[in-house]
């Protein structure tokens, strides 16, 4: 069945998934800040600064107008840096109507109130309808439409499996998820410890030293998961092992790539300059670990991933601080009650 969506955000995800919905068939509006990027969409039918390579189908078109973006649409994307969410959401929370449901597709946690992105809206938006939209895919293979599958999680199952109905295609697999809280916190987390992995391939590590920080990341991830009341289960699936995977490993990742220039030396403002495209790893990192001390939980490679980027620790040294910590069980609560 044809919907009518709109996309906030004209960055290479925003792109991607503007393109793939239009191609599904969906009555599909993109939205971005900047005119002269809406302007270059739509007359050379590219995104050539964030997603180049991937042809914009004709048809779909790219505004400024918020109102002529959100007009007549059930279903609204946010697709913009996770810390102007509560600002872009401000600016239209009076087009953004009860009957709509607002998709989350952004990955962090907002800085100075440490809340989620779902909290965010539900704060400017109360009683709003709001999903994530989460899982290993990355938006240049998306837009190739390589097989990708991903998590639509809602405390509306209703909302979930609308999320479901429209996104799916024979290349975009959704499942859903009541976990919300599971799922933003395995995407937005995933991030830190994809800079960290970048930082030990700029370091000259190898695979086992990856390997090592993927598992015990994900340990962290869920153990604050389960700290704010997300189910552990969730941290094993597409949000959780599985985005963790492809963000640390893949060549398209900004924050493995972000983390490799740190690793080789370069300070933390440079490496930002050289990605080109906002890095979101880098503030999640710091909300996270005031999160983490707020809650009590121990996060071990999130604290010394705070010390690297915002008290000049030597990414060396944070390794050797990781790996001469005291001794511990490997399944904490299976020893400790």
């Amino acid at each position: 069945m044809r919907s009518n969506l709109a996309i906030m955000g004209a960055g290479s995800w925003g792109t991607a998934l503007a393109i793939l919905l239009h191609n599904a068939g969906h009555n599909v509006t993109l939205w971005t800040r900047s005119q002269e990027d809406a302007d270059r969409i739509n007359m050379e039918r590219e995104n050539k600064k964030y997603l180049p390579g991937a042809a914009i189908p004709d048809g779909l078109e790219c505004f400024t107008d918020q109102e002529k973006t959100l007009h007549d649409k059930e279903l609204v994307v946010l697709a913009i840096p996770s810390q102007s969410i509560r600002e872009n959401i401000k600016n239209v929370s009076n087009l953004l109507t009860s009957d709509k449901i607002i998709v989350s597709v952004s990955k962090g946690i907002e800085e100075n109130s440490l809340v989620r992105l779902s909290q965010v809206i539900l704060e400017v938006i109360p009683g709003a309808k709001v999903a994530a939209l989460s899982g290993p895919s990355h938006a240049e293979e998306v837009a190739r439409n390589i097989p990708t599958t991903v998590v639509a999680a809602s405390e509306n199952i209703e909302a979930a499996r609308k999320i479901q109905d429209v996104f799916m295609t024979p290349a975009f697999r959704v499942y859903t998820s009541l976990d919300l809280i599971g799922v933003e916190i395995g995407g937005a987390l995933k991030n830190v410890i994809a800079l960290c992995a970048g930082i030990s391939d700029g370091l000259g590590f190898g695979d086992n030293t990856k390997a090592a920080l993927m598992t015990r990341g994900l340990t962290e991830i869920a153990r604050l998961g389960q700290a704010l009341g997300a189910k552990k289960q969730t941290f094993a699936g597409l949000s959780g092992m599985g985005d963790l995977i492809v963000t640390c490993t893949s060549i398209h990742s900004r924050n493995r790539r972000a983390g490799i220039l740190i690793g080789q030396g370069k300070k933390l403002e440079d490496a930002l300059k050289e990605v080109k495209m906002v890095v979101e790893g880098v503030r999640t990192t710091k909300a996270s670990f005031e999160l983490s001390k707020k809650q009590g939980i121990e996060m071990p490679i999130v604290e010394q991933a705070y010390k690297v980027l915002f008290e000049g620790e030597d990414p060396g040294q944070a390794v050797t601080n990781l790996m001469i910590r005291d001794k511990k069980h490997e399944i904490e609560d299976i020893f400790v009650d």
